[in-house]
């Protein structure tokens, strides 16, 4: 599964200290507004590259595309809220949606890579950014 990190401003950082006990019910709610914005590119980077740039007909099911999706935000050991975008498993051929993912991306012998999760990082971190800033001052103006 691709992993992303981003490091928070610290006026950001600060903003986020103010809220005190309501923390922990407003910084999931940060996070999945930046995850549907990484999961959205992701799905259109990984639709542009399916079946793009072959000797043959494409074989895509769909199932690849159908597996994307983010998980809810949840709160690590260390205290840190996570959310992660990526691909569920299994698939209904027994195969694993994250090696099928990974070919796509680096390629295999025989077969060119097609980037679509390292651009998407890259392509969506300040749209990210953006809206869990705009998703943490509508959540900071309800208190």
């Amino acid at each position: 599964m691709a992993k992303v990190n981003f490091k928070m401003p610290d006026d950001f950082l600060m903003k986020i200290s103010k809220l005190a006990d309501k923390t922990d019910e407003i910084i999931p709610k940060v996070l999945e507004a930046g995850g549907e914005v990484v999961e959205a590119k992701v799905m259109s980077n990984l639709q542009a590259v399916i079946g793009s740039g072959t000797k043959e007909e494409s074989r895509s099911t769909g199932e690849l595309a159908s597996a994307l999706g983010t998980t809810s935000a949840k709160q690590d050991k260390d205290g840190n809220f996570n959310i992660k975008v990526g691909f569920a498993e299994p698939r209904s051929d027994g195969k694993s949606n994250a090696m099928i993912a990974g070919v796509l991306e680096y390629g295999k012998s025989g077969q060119p890579p097609k980037p679509f999760l390292k651009p998407a990082k890259v392509q969506s971190k300040n749209v990210c950014i953006d809206a869990m800033k705009n998703k943490l001052e509508s959540e900071m103006e309800k208190l």
